[in-house]
Order: structure tokens, then C-alpha cells, then sequence
């Protein structure tokens, strides 16, 4: 789960993690946790086997400040779908350039081929987008939305999720 291209990564390994360790040991009987991983000294990994909640929260929101991740800044992943691959990054290329120069404020990720390139017959490109204002990251998709139904792009070949669960 470390591995996973997602800035949530770390939060959810920490959380099954813990929650693993928890289950471990009802009342009198005694338990023992063994976690198997590549990464024995992620922090995630480190704090989960000490049971250190605080600790990880501060390493944790310290990564997410540094590299301007919620909560320190609005985000959102723009997916594009098509059942054909050219089409798909050819709209995909499109939407890259009507965000490129970015807005002031605004990081621009891709486009890139989606971590799940194709998921039921459809290609998948993603977009991803921070802002340091949810008013700039709202006008930038408002844009997107625009330029889609004026190229009268299909209703489910443009996916906008604002503040993902996950990325993937």
C-alpha cells in the first residue's frame, strides 16, 4: 500500500496497520503482530508498530504541508474517458493545453495515463490539480467543464472529483 501513487498512501497503511495490531491479543491472551514489508523503516511502518498516533500525525502533516497537499490546499483529479486510446489522450492533451500556463497559484500534474489505465473498456488520462485557493481551483474546472461541452465531449469522458479519496 506505501507503493500506491496516492498522497494518502501513508495514511491508510498506517491505518490498517493499526488496526491490525489492534485485533491482535483479546483479553487475557496475548498477540503478536508481524508486518511484512519492503519499506521497515517508512514512518508509516515505524509509527503503526509503536501504536504512535500523534507521531505520525505530525510526520504526516509535516509531508503534506511541504508538498502542498489537503488540507493546505484545494485539489482535484480531472479524468478523461474514451473507449478508444488515441481519442482519449487526444482530449486528454487537449485539456493540458488550456491549462498550461496554469492559472497563478495553481500546479498542474499531467496529463498522464490514469494508475488504472483502462477500467471497463474505457482508456483513462488524469489531470491533477493543487491550489492554494479553492476559488482559483474552481474557476480552472469551471474552464475544463466549459471547453468539454463546447466540444461537445461526451457527458462521462470528462471526471472531475474534487478532493479525492484517492487518486487512483
Amino acid at each position: 500500500g506505501l507503493a500506491l501513487p496516492d498522497f494518502r498512501a501513508a495514511e491508510r497503511s498506517f491505518q490498517l496497520m493499526t488496526q491490525a495490531a489492534g485485533r491482535a491479543g483479546r483479553g487475557s491472551t496475548p498477540g503478536k503482530v508481524i508486518f511484512q514489508t519492503y519499506n521497515p523503516e517508512h514512518y508509516a511502518v515505524r509509527f503503526a508498530a509503536a501504536q504512535d498516533y500523534d507521531g505520525f500525525f505530525a510526520k504526516e502533516i509535516e509531508f503534506r504541508k511541504w508538498l502542498r497537499y489537503p488540507p493546505f490546499s484545494a485539489f482535484a483529479n480531472v479524468i478523461v474517458r474514451a473507449q478508444q486510446k488515441d481519442n482519449a489522450l487526444r482530449m486528454a492533451t487537449q485539456l493540458g493545453h488550456l491549462v498550461f500556463p496554469p492559472l497563478e497559484g495553481v500546479r498542474v500534474m499531467g496529463p498522464a495515463e490514469a494508475p488504472v489505465a483502462r477500467l471497463k473498456d474505457e482508456f483513462r488520462y488524469q489531470i491533477l490539480l493543487k491550489a492554494g485557493k479553492r476559488s482559483v481551483l474552481r474557476r480552472t474546472l469551471h474552464e475544463l467543464q466549459v471547453f468539454a461541452e463546447r466540444d461537445e465531449w461526451s457527458p462521462t469522458a470528462l471526471v472531475i472529483d474534487v478532493d479525492p479519496i484517492t487518486v487512483m
